[in-house]
């Protein structure tokens, strides 16, 4: 059994990975951390093999570096914070940490579509929408989908547009345009468990991953 604990189990999403992690017959909760619980991250490492983060972009970091320099490994849902400094942590420790800007297959997909279409149709606009609360504008999947288009079509037009509004969970859509056609590909997650299947396949795989720090789904549902 893998134990596992939870970094901001308040919130809407460590609650959906609380009770994921719960139903799953090879992982067992090993803590619950949150303020609003009144349960500090520190409280709960000692009995977790894997601790996953979704917190906030101010306290993600020093998350990932606590958990870490207790050789415990992370897998972090949150976007925002330093992605460089996460690695540095990673780099030296025994502890690896995975983290993914979207845990939803479908929204990792779409990004895999997008790199297909990129260098035949170059000129594109990516539009993301989610809920009122979530705190980074860009989201880091758009800004993720920018970097992969980039990387596959040399992209040199490619605004990201962000809505806010409550009633929406996490959406996006990219829209490609050429000569007299538009090609639009839209992922919508419309319930938070449509995120857990990749948590979990993510808390699975952390331990035996190559590299001590690796960034995006995709890097375990395809051989690279």
């Amino acid at each position: 059994m893998i134990r596992v604990a939870v970094a901001g189990a308040a919130g809407r999403m460590g609650e959906a990975v609380c009770e994921a992690v719960e139903a799953a017959e090879d992982t067992i909760l090993a803590g619950r951390a949150d303020p609003a619980l009144g349960v500090e991250l520190a409280d709960v490492l000692g009995d977790a093999d894997v601790v996953v983060d979704f917190t906030i972009p101010d306290t993600a970091l020093g998350n990932v570096r606590a958990s870490l320099e207790a050789g415990v490994h992370t897998v972090v849902g949150t976007t925002g914070f330093d992605l460089e400094a996460a690695r540095a942590a990673a780099e030296t420790s025994s502890a690896n940490c995975f983290v993914a800007p979207n845990f939803a297959i479908g929204a990792v997909l779409l990004m895999e579509v997008a790199q297909t279409i990129a260098p035949h149709m170059p000129e594109c606009e990516i539009v993301e929408l989610h809920h009122d609360r979530k705190l980074d504008a860009p989201s880091g999947t758009a800004k993720r989908t920018g970097e992969l288009i980039d990387g596959a079509g040399g992209n040199v037009h490619r605004p990201i547009h962000s809505v806010r509004l409550p009633g929406l969970v996490a959406h996006q859509e990219v829209i490609f345009g050429g000569e007299g056609q538009t090609l639009s590909l839209r992922h919508d997650s419309i319930d938070r468990r449509s995120f857990m299947p990749g948590v979990l396949l993510a808390v699975r795989r952390v331990a035996g991953l190559p590299q001590s720090f690796t960034v995006g789904l995709e890097k375990l549902l395809f051989d690279e």
